[in-house]
């Protein structure tokens, strides 16, 4: 990645583009499960939402293995794609905005009492 792609952000909209295809040959469950962990995961996303790309990449891929094994959505993932979304981030160690103020609020009070 270059200096220019990592600007823009053309590198992340060439993956996204790939995402898409690969999206659109699985079954119309899987596409709708997709939109669902696309949404939800977005909220662990730093700033750039680099961070996710792996992360993203890995889901597809699951999703992909599962349904060509046969598998149904809800034996993959259950029937709480949030909470899928939650661990699957906590366990990748994507944090969310709320969990980054949290740290420079604690930082900040920790400083201010001098400890």
């Amino acid at each position: 990645m270059n200096f220019w792609e990592k600007i823009t952000g053309s590198d992340m909209t060439k993956q996204f583009k790939t995402f898409e295809s690969r999206v659109k040959k699985l079954p119309a469950d899987y596409q709708a499960a997709w939109e669902k962990i696309n949404a939800n995961l977005w909220s662990y996303s730093d700033f750039t939402g680099r961070n996710l790309m792996p992360i993203l990449d890995g889901v597809l891929g699951l999703l992909e293995e599962s349904a060509e094994d046969g598998q149904s959505v809800q034996e993959v993932l259950g029937d709480d794609i949030k909470g899928f979304c939650s661990a699957l981030a906590g366990e990748e160690g994507a944090k969310s905005l709320r969990d980054k103020w949290r740290e420079q609020l604690n930082h900040n009070i920790a400083k201010k009492l001098g400890k």
